[in-house]
């Protein structure tokens, strides 16, 4: 299996370095992200959990996810185009795939776009709750290991005992198999419906997804929002919403979202969670971007106390080049009424500094 998919990749990077005459004629791109820094956190894990201690380390993916991928357009007739995906992530500080059980973790799918940028796609994607969140969030979905929005709003590390949809990640619902998702698009508006079979035999429902998502974009404001539905293995259902809006005024930007989540864990048992977020970025000039962001996660959960945690991210990018960035941030978490478990610290620190280049 490693063979194959070196030899896959060997492939397309040779491709890739075709003369321009028979580049011309490839309808594929190879593309990625590769993000490295140094970070040290207190009270916070390698995968931002509490713990009581410190620690520091090469990190890879702070900005953003370390990734590569292959995608493709060919034109048909009558306005159409093929499309497809194949996206991987990567641990850029040792070389390996993020999930070793599948090879493209990050999407797998093809499909049809039409002239006005609708489109049909059918394999592994993003939910409509990620999709939804991509133009509202704060952060402009970067931390995303410590991002509240996309670990808790959009399911990436929810933290529930059960899994729902079928993702093939164990606490995942970020990405979904089996997955058709349509989009109609139009100059301001964008309207988007989903479905992933959970391809159980006997029974259509369980590991499911049903999602509808709505977005607006008019004169620099943009509204977004998506409600999803997921079903565990015994059928039991995760409902989820988001809902935000965000402001582009010359060279300042001003976002606000809001994400709820319940899932049914059955025997009268359940966990609600909320996030809300808001948060500003100012482009002091045309490299340099600054970013203030604020969350706050609500959880609540049966036969125990409601709790949750505050979190405030600073962060700074400078744009070297088309391609490279230099960033850094700070994060400040303060969790509220024991979320951070016992033994460990109340509040959390983190510094982290890093370069991200793209190809």
């Amino acid at each position: 299996m490693k063979k194959e998919f070196g030899a896959l990749c060997a492939v397309l990077i040779a491709t890739s370095a075709l003369p321009a005459a028979a580049q011309q004629a490839r309808d594929f791109t190879v593309y990625g992200v590769m993000d490295l820094g140094v970070r040290r956190s207190s009270g916070l894990s390698a995968d931002h959990a509490p713990i009581g201690t410190s620690q520091s380390g090469v990190t890879s993916g702070i900005n953003d996810t370390s990734r590569w991928g292959v995608r493709g357009v060919t034109p048909l007739s009558g306005g159409l185009s093929t499309i497809w995906e194949l996206e991987s992530g990567i641990n850029a500080d040792t070389g390996t795939q993020t999930h070793g059980g599948k090879y493209f973790d990050r999407g797998s799918w093809i499909g049809l776009r039409d002239s006005t940028g609708s489109l049909l796609t059918v394999g592994r994607q993003t939910s409509l709750l990620a999709d939804s969140l991509t133009s509202i969030d704060p952060l402009q979905k970067r931390l995303p290991d410590l991002n509240p929005n996309l670990t808790i709003g959009a399911l990436s590390q929810p933290g529930l005992t059960s899994q729902y949809g079928n993702t093939g990640l164990a606490g995942n619902a970020y990405w979904l198999d089996n997955a058709v998702k349509f989009t109609s698009q139009s100059t301001s508006f964008r309207t988007s419906a989903m479905y992933s079979f959970g391809e159980q035999a006997g029974d259509r429902k369980p590991l499911s997804s049903t999602g509808l998502a709505m977005s607006v974009e008019d004169r620099g404001a943009t509204l977004s929002g998506a409600y999803q539905t997921f079903k565990d293995a015994e059928g039991h259902a995760l409902k989820a919403w988001t809902a935000g809006l965000a402001y582009q005024s010359g060279n300042t930007r001003l976002a606000a979202s809001a994400t709820h989540s319940k899932a049914d864990q059955g025997d009268f048992a359940s966990t609600t969670q909320r996030v809300y977020s808001l948060g500003a970025t100012l482009s002091t000039t045309t490299k340099a971007d600054w970013t203030l962001a604020y969350y706050k996660v609500a959880r609540e959960r049966s036969q125990y106390a409601d709790d949750g945690f505050g979190r405030f991210v600073a962060f700074y990018e400078y744009k070297i080049s088309y391609r490279t960035k230099l960033y850094a941030e700070f994060d400040l978490t303060n969790w509220d009424d024991g979320y951070q478990g016992p033994g460990n610290k109340s509040r959390a620190t983190g510094f982290g500094v890093g370069m991200q280049y793209r190809f």
